[in-house]
């Protein structure tokens, strides 16, 4: 009985151990700095047959290689225009607990420029995205993007200026186009010819990975 007694108190203290554990583990990811990422199907995902290709997963990998710790948090939602976004901001930084939050990266603006929204009304919609972040103390990189030909000169020019401001005027880490070295590449992208590949996914990392280290560091 006394081996059987003492039995069941080391079953207890090893579930206590594995909680503890546990908890200290969570408490650990829960305290880490986060990297928050606002975008629309470009960070979401959109037609990759396993998400963990996706933009915020394979980042994630690469900054743990890197041996960052940063926990990458993605909030890309397809379809979203800057204002959609910014309706939802809030909402998606309270599900995340903001407090822990240190840096986000804004990549919004396609689903504007394809729908023909007025620049003014994109720029006005990520400046209130750009207040919110700030008011959180969050450190900003803007990613920019570029209107597809079919717009017109006149749109184009006025509306990737708009990302251009907004970094001026704020002050924030710009990165200028957020498909860089992807964009127009057959094989970097899916059908639709808009949406990358894995191999795009991957593209895209090499190339904006100096700015967002710029940005954690």
């Amino acid at each position: 009985m006394k081996y059987i007694v003492n039995f069941k108190r080391l079953i207890a203290a090893t579930g206590f151990l594995f909680a503890a554990s546990f908890a200290t583990q969570s408490l650990a990811i829960e305290t880490q700095a986060k990297l928050f990422i606002l975008g629309d199907s470009l960070t979401a995902g959109y037609g990759l047959d396993d998400l963990a290709d996706s933009f915020p997963n394979k980042l994630a990998n690469e900054l743990t290689k890197m041996g960052k710790n940063v926990v990458v948090i993605g909030s890309g939602v397809s379809g979203d225009t800057s204002t959609s976004a910014n309706e939802r901001l809030l909402w998606a930084l309270g599900d995340v607990k903001a407090e822990n939050i240190k840096y986000a990266i804004i990549e919004l603006g396609a689903n504007d420029a394809f729908r023909g929204v007025s620049p003014a009304e994109t720029k006005l919609a990520l400046q209130a995205i750009i207040d919110k972040l700030a008011a959180q103390n969050i450190k900003t990189m803007l990613a920019g993007m570029l209107a597809p030909p079919n717009m017109g000169d006149e749109y184009e020019a006025e509306f990737s200026q708009i990302f251009i401001d907004l970094a001026r005027e704020n002050e924030l880490l710009f990165y200028p186009f957020f498909l860089k070295g992807v964009a127009g590449q057959l094989n970097l992208n899916q059908k639709d010819g808009i949406h990358p590949t894995p191999e795009g996914v991957d593209m895209i990392i090499v190339n904006i990975m100096p700015s967002i280290l710029e940005l954690i560091e």
